[in-house]
């Protein structure tokens, strides 16, 4: 199959993250020999098992799961673990301008729905995974961007009817907030911090709990139609299924299927994570809120306390797998986190890591069938954030794919476009990064 990056972004070694630390990955056996199923699902994460959950559980269909690795390989147990609003790289003004007032109203509707399935999946399956206090904080990196977040509170308020709370960079100390750069905030009460490890190995033994058969170490290679269905083969077996959902997102080859071909583009995001941080290093810097929080740049920075008294650091960037490549977004990570918590200067990386996220052509997620394709869903394009958008979006997609009615609002309904140029598309994000860079001013003033 063909991969966006070198063989190493979809290494099943990949570097052990402090997430695999805590849940250790699982070693579900591969798909041996022929088999059947009435759906097959491609991808063992946030989207994949809550479709293969839905499915199973309230539908009694019968589902098996193919995963390339195991659960928690790719994105849902290598993100930061910020379950919160987001899932898509527009802004609401965008929306409107696609989708009309109503079409954002729903989006945002949509975005609160994930945020609770979210939390009453882990109560409900009694997932240990939610680590954290409620809310989130958007950080401006400049005084421009503070005036931004105030027009756009205004803005908000005036399409959704309530708006996050305008903290000044005089008062961000008090708030346990403060920064070198930082120059005033957006708080927001949606959302919460978990681990996303625990949390997706949790759907996986939900789903198997309720008759889902999942398989590890089983990329498939190839997706055929057949008569009544699809033939998904991997390295030591095939699967014949009557439906079958892609939801791979930044590591699905796009030429297992011809209409996926042009219209993501994987992204890397690499995570930092420090050792425990005493209660007077915390009070040195300044920085003390429980909340999830990022920055307004273009090429942002996310970042939040752990309850262990660890320090979790990501940020975008990085445009190549290899090894060469990888030692220097790494380290590129750590002098942005200096930078910017420079009373933690000596509190060394415990572990670093990275992955990919998945942009669209449209900035938008897609989740439904696949045009021209009867029986084949998709679910991806979480751009970053789809710790909570992805986990409604596989349970809404797996109402759909059993024939019952899907509350899905039209902006992720919408067949996102390809991109222009698609062979360009490395060259055009090494573009898109500079621009952004130069965008977003120094790192520090």
């Amino acid at each position: 199959m063909r991969q966006f990056y070198e063989a190493a972004a979809y290494d099943p070694a990949w570097p052990a993250s402090h997430w695999a630390g805590t849940a250790p990955l699982p070693s579900l056996a591969p798909l041996q020999g022929e088999a059947r199923a009435e759906v097959a699902v491609i991808g063992a994460g946030y989207a994949g098992l809550n479709a293969a959950l839905v499915m199973a559980r309230d539908h009694g269909a019968d589902v098996t799961v193919l995963e390339a690795a195991q659960p928690g390989w790719g994105a849902s147990g290598r993100n930061g673990g910020f379950c919160c609003l987001g899932g898509a790289k527009l802004d609401d003004a965008a929306v409107v301008a696609r989708h009309g007032v109503q079409g954002a109203r729903d989006w945002r509707r949509f975005q609160l729905r994930a945020i609770e399935h979210v939390a009453g999946l882990l109560e409900a399956e009694a997932i240990d995974a939610r680590r954290g206090q409620e809310g989130e904080a958007l950080l401006a990196h400049s005084p421009a961007a503070f005036a931004a977040l105030q027009a756009g509170a205004e803005a908000e308020a005036a399409l959704h009817g309530s708006a996050p709370r305008l903290i000044p960079a005089g008062a961000l100390a008090e708030h346990g907030l403060a920064g070198p750069g930082f120059f005033g905030a957006a708080l927001g009460g949606e959302g919460f911090p978990l681990n996303p490890m625990r949390y997706v190995q949790g759907l996986a033994r939900a789903a198997a709990a309720a008759g889902a058969r999942i398989f590890g170490q089983s990329p498939v290679t190839r997706l055929d139609p057949v008569q009544g269905g699809w033939r998904l083969t991997t390295p030591s077996g095939s699967l014949i299924a009557g439906k079958v959902l892609i939801a791979g997102n930044g590591y699905a080859p796009e030429d297992l299927q011809p209409w996926l071909a042009g219209r993501t583009l994987p992204v890397f995001s690499a995570i930092l994570v420090t050792r425990p941080l005493t209660p007077d290093e915390r009070a040195a810097q300044g920085f003390t809120s429980p909340l999830m929080s990022y920055d307004s740049r273009h090429l942002l920075h996310y970042f939040r306390h752990l309850p262990d008294g660890r320090f979790l650091f990501g940020m975008r960037g990085g445009l190549s797998a290899r090894p060469r490549a990888d030692v220097e977004t790494l380290a590129r990570l750590r002098t942005h986190f200096e930078a910017l918590f420079p009373a933690w200067r000596h509190a060394q990386t415990e572990t670093s890591w990275s992955g990919l996220a998945c942009l669209t052509g449209s900035l938008a997620p897609y989740v439904g069938p696949i045009p021209a394709a009867p029986g084949l869903f998709a679910a991806f394009g979480w751009h970053g954030n789809g710790v909570a958008a992805a986990s409604l979006g596989g349970a809404e997609v797996g109402w759909l794919m059993a024939g019952a009615p899907a509350a899905l609002p039209a902006l992720i309904t919408t067949p996102p476009q390809r991109f222009p140029l698609p062979r360009l598309r490395k060259l055009a994000l090494r573009a898109a990064y500079t621009a952004y860079a130069l965008r977003d001013g120094p790192l520090l003033p």
